[in-house]
């Protein structure tokens, strides 16, 4: 790794605590949206489950990756702001940082890979931050980021391998665990989508303080499950290809450290789908949720739909993580 993983892993996998979840939460507040949790005749029947779904896709900047964002810039001290913050995302972090730059009066330079999805890269632009683009498959993004640090002075901000960002990822198990206890519902099980692992492992933290009974499960696209991989070796394992799935919000390489500390005790066991499982999802959600959510960010949706976690007569928690995605890629789910 560079030295600019040694910047960002700044404190032991244990510093991450229900208490930073907490705080985590006032330092959102007002900022980001307190997502409801919806209920659909047609999901539970369609699974036999009662399904309590946590839209994200409806989160300031289109996905949950807002809230990491804005409560990691929060930590950085007063000082050290006129200097700005990096990342590198292939969009939704991308655009959760621009976002809480620009409302904390930050510059913002964004490591992005060239093929990201269009509607990323303008709306990361939008939110007023510089796209740095890269090639996936032969140039190194962390390398890109370091060198921007240098020469600028900003700070980075980690994807998923930070641990205010896990905090902030954290918040939606707290307020899903919270709204499942007052529709007086009890949670056997609850499925996310997991790239690096930030927010699967904030999630899964926050459920074993306030929803002990429940079950974290990864959900992955094939091909990229080096999570449901990592667990069951007990170590964290990589990716083969960096590239070749609609889901590209999951394409991290390897579980970042802080999150596969917290995951390999805590979660239950990984699912995978399969991008076209992952389309009939996104399809699944426009026609009958009425919801626009990304293929990544159905992946938790795709793993009910498709039975790969026996849920009938039990109560799930989903988390459709985001909705930025291409209209020609509804398209394309939607013909399917």
């Amino acid at each position: 790794m560079t030295d600019l993983h040694s910047q960002v892993v700044e404190t032991s996998p244990a510093a991450v605590s229900i208490d930073d979840i907490r705080a985590a939460a006032e330092r959102i507040r007002g900022e980001a949206v307190v997502t409801p949790v919806l209920r659909h005749p047609a999901l539970d029947a369609a699974v036999g489950a009662t399904v309590l779904i946590k839209p994200e896709n409806l989160q300031r900047s289109g996905s949950f990756k807002f809230r990491g964002a804005f409560n990691r810039l929060n930590m950085i001290p007063a000082a050290d702001r006129p200097r700005g913050v990096v990342a590198c995302s292939s969009g939704n972090h991308a655009q959760g940082v621009a976002a809480g730059a620009q409302l904390l009066g930050m510059p913002a330079t964004i490591v992005m890979p060239a093929d990201a999805p269009a509607i990323k890269l303008e709306r990361t632009r939008g939110f007023g931050a510089e796209v740095v683009t890269y090639d996936r498959a032969t140039e190194d993004r962390d390398e890109i980021a370091a060198a921007l640090c240098r020469d600028s002075g900003a700070t980075f901000v980690h994807p998923f391998d930070d641990a205010g960002v896990i905090a902030g990822q954290g918040t939606v198990g707290l307020e899903l665990a919270r709204q499942a206890k007052d529709l007086g519902l009890a949670l056997d099980d609850v499925c996310a989508c997991t790239g690096g692992g930030g927010l699967s492992s904030g999630i899964a933290l926050a459920l074993s303080e306030v929803s002990t009974k429940t079950r974290f499960h990864t959900v992955e696209p094939a091909g990229f499950d080096d999570y449901k991989r990592s667990l069951d070796a007990g170590e964290r394992l990589s990716n083969v290809e960096k590239s070749g799935s609609v889901c590209d919000a999951l394409l991290s390489e390897t579980p970042g450290e802080i999150g596969f500390s917290i995951l390999k005790q805590l979660a239950g066991d990984g699912l995978i789908v399969t991008d076209k499982e992952a389309l009939a999802a996104v399809a699944f959600a426009f026609t009958e949720l009425k919801l626009v959510v990304e293929p990544g960010g159905a992946v938790a949706l795709a793993a009910l739909l498709s039975g790969k976690l026996p849920v009938a007569g039990k109560t799930v928690g989903v988390v459709l993580t985001g909705g930025n995605i291409d209209p020609q890629m509804l398209m394309t789910a939607l013909a399917r």
